[in-house]
């Protein structure tokens, strides 16, 4: 008796331990179940938020891209306005030496009678030269005309005068004052009568 008390106590562990793995194994494939399910769900998510991602980057990628061109316009402005200034550098100068270019040819206008008149207009004659050389090597040219068709672009009409034979209508007939270019572009236009 006592040893089918014992088989008994034995088959009795057998189908406890038995039960034990199996509900073992049910809540293994029940926590499997739940983490596919969690997986499956989380995949699903993760993809739909691989698109926003996707369209995230592409608008990202975009603004680089507008910032980027924006920048590199930036620069070429910035270089162009640099050369701008580089090329007509010193106008307010030349500008303001003008004035001092007419009265030396006024001088240069008058008569010398006497020795000392004659070398004080020799004197004269060679700061203009100087000066007309240093205009000139710094790209600034006179606009004259005399005679030419008038150009309302680098000449400033202030009288006008009958046209006759040797200046038919819309010439320069005479130059009042010397008009100047800065390479290319008009530092002061020439004061001129026109044959109307």
């Amino acid at each position: 008796m006592a040893e089918q008390k014992a088989k008994h106590a034995a088959n009795a562990a057998k189908k406890a331990e038995k039960s034990a793995d199996t509900k073992e194994t049910s809540l293994k494939e029940d926590i499997l179940q739940e983490s596919i399910a969690d997986l499956n769900e989380q995949l699903s998510n993760s993809k739909h938020d691989g698109e926003q991602l996707k369209q995230e980057r592409d608008d990202f990628e975009d603004k680089y891209l507008r910032a980027a061109a924006e920048i590199q316009n930036m620069n070429a402005r910035f270089e162009k306005e640099q050369q701008k200034l580089l090329k007509y550098d010193g106008q307010k100068l030349a500008k303001a030496i003008l004035p001092v270019v007419d009265n030396l040819e006024r001088a240069l206008a008058t008569e010398a009678k006497d020795d000392s008149a004659v070398s004080l207009k020799k004197g004269v004659q060679m700061v203009y030269d100087h000066l007309e050389r240093a205009l000139k090597e710094n790209g600034i040219t006179a606009i004259d005309g005399a005679g030419d068709k008038f150009d309302p672009n680098t000449q400033q009409a202030v009288q006008t005068v009958a046209a006759d034979d040797q200046h038919p209508a819309d010439t320069v007939a005479q130059v009042l004052q010397k008009g100047y270019y800065l390479k290319d572009r008009v530092l002061r236009p020439a004061m001129v009568v026109v044959a109307k």
